[in-house]
């Protein structure tokens, strides 16, 4: 199955909220006939943007390769939460690359976050980054856990910027009797994902990054002088960067191996009105600590989005049923509120959890498998496929020393195993173990 076109129409956005108040951006032709370049980067998510922004800003000449519209995939459709650290914890971390690389780690994680807010003021975007991600824990020992976690960035790493909640900062805070306790950590926070990557495609064209749109890539021949080839044309280039993410399919199946596409799906409530104030007192965004993860936030007019619900194939199943359910779980009091907008989108995870940085060969770089941490990472993996490019590749290969085991069966089984394991975890949510 082509993920690019399974739930999809050819280079029209899904009918998201996103794409309803979305900044205006005029499509870009396709690629047509054969051209050249210093470096040509396939797939226009936050990886690839930034990845051409970065390479342009150096000098490079760079074509950019997207099979549908700019920001089409997981970085136009996702929660839009901004997080701090990498998408395993620290604790975590230290026991898996040892305390240096850790810290190492820690600061790519923070650099990310601020090069988010740096290039969104920097450009001009038309995007706000709004402060602030709160998580949401169902049991005490979890709670205990964030509050133990918290003290130990605090002691360990210098970032003071957690607040604890127990149970009744939790419920003030997201007006919901599901949770007993949590975290409010001040440095995250979110924003309005699809903007961002219009943003950046804007940041991408001042910079004369030449961007095709509606140009799918069919191959990628290796060799001195890549080729990446199109049903209408071909770009030479000294240089490749893939960044298609859960998008990738069969172009290169050592990185398929391992990087998984997922689907994850949202909705978005009509304004909310009075209501909005009793299901967050303040502006944040929250993510739970269940397996199959809810997040949520307000729309800057009001509105609930609210991302969850679990779905077992590629094709999206009723989304709005399926997202419906563990929104009232946490929020009975919106039944009988109308739902205006719900879409589906594929992301990518890896074993680990940990992003997927590798030299498929000297000249084709690849990143991808944010496992839902991308808006910040992915938009630092762009940096640092820039630096690699420019032969200052010490962060970049960082990255791609990281312990980053293949899917069991590899491409062919990886999907059906992670099935069984969804629903082992999925049955635990509701068991509440």
């Amino acid at each position: 199955m082509n993920l690019l076109y399974a739930n999809d129409r050819p280079g029209e956005y899904p009918r998201s909220w996103y794409a309803a108040t979305a900044a205006d951006l005029a499509p870009f032709p396709a690629l047509e006939g054969e051209v050249r370049a210093d470096v040509c980067v396939v797939g226009a998510g936050y990886t690839g943007l930034s990845a051409a922004l970065h390479l342009a800003e150096r000098g490079y000449s760079v074509v950019l390769l997207e099979a549908h519209r700019v920001g089409f995939g997981a970085s136009g459709r996702n929660g839009g939460q901004v997080g701090s650290g990498q998408r395993l914890g620290q604790d975590e971390l230290e026991a898996m690359v040892g305390l240096d690389d850790a810290r190492k780690l820690w600061d790519l994680g923070e650099e990310a976050k601020a090069l988010v807010r740096d290039l969104i003021l920097r450009h001009d975007m038309p995007v706000s980054f709004h402060p602030g991600i709160a998580h949401a824990c169902r049991k005490s020992s979890e709670v205990a856990h964030a509050h133990a976690y918290a003290e130990k960035l605090a002691r360990d790493y210098g970032y003071d910027r957690i607040e604890p909640l127990d149970r009744d900062g939790i419920r003030r805070l997201i007006g919901s009797e599901a949770y007993v306790g949590g975290d409010i950590d001040r440095g995250a926070g979110h924003l309005h994902p699809l903007n961002y990557a219009i943003g950046l495609a804007r940041a991408c064209v001042a910079a004369g990054v030449r961007i095709c749109e509606r140009s799918p890539v069919t191959r990628v021949l290796h060799g001195a002088e890549p080729v990446v080839e199109t049903a209408a044309g071909r770009v030479r280039a000294a240089q490749v960067v893939l960044a298609a993410n859960g998008y990738l399919g069969s172009l290169e199946p050592s990185v398929a191996a391992r990087v998984m596409p997922i689907n994850n799906f949202i909705l978005t409530t009509e304004p909310l009105g009075s209501l909005a104030a009793e299901v967050l007192s303040e502006p944040v965004a929250v993510a739970d600590t269940r397996f199959v993860v809810n997040y949520w936030r307000l729309s800057e007019d009001g509105r609930l989005l609210f991302g969850g619900g679990e779905s077992y194939g590629y094709r999206f199943p009723d989304i709005e049923r399926t997202v419906r359910k563990p929104m009232l779980e946490v929020y009975p009091q919106l039944r009988d509120v109308r739902i205006t907008h719900a879409w589906g989108g594929t992301l990518a995870i890896t074993m680990n959890r940990l992003p997927c940085f590798t030299r498929v060969t000297p000249n084709i770089l690849s990143a991808s498998g944010y496992s839902g941490h991308g808006v910040a990472m992915a938009t630092l993996a762009g940096r640092l496929i820039a630096e690699a490019v420019a032969g200052q590749a010490e962060r970049f290969d960082l990255m791609t020393g990281l312990p980053q085991p293949r899917f069991p069966g590899g491409a062919a089984l990886r999907w059906p195993m992670l099935v069984l394991a969804m629903t082992w975890y999925s049955l635990r949510d509701r068991l509440g173990i």
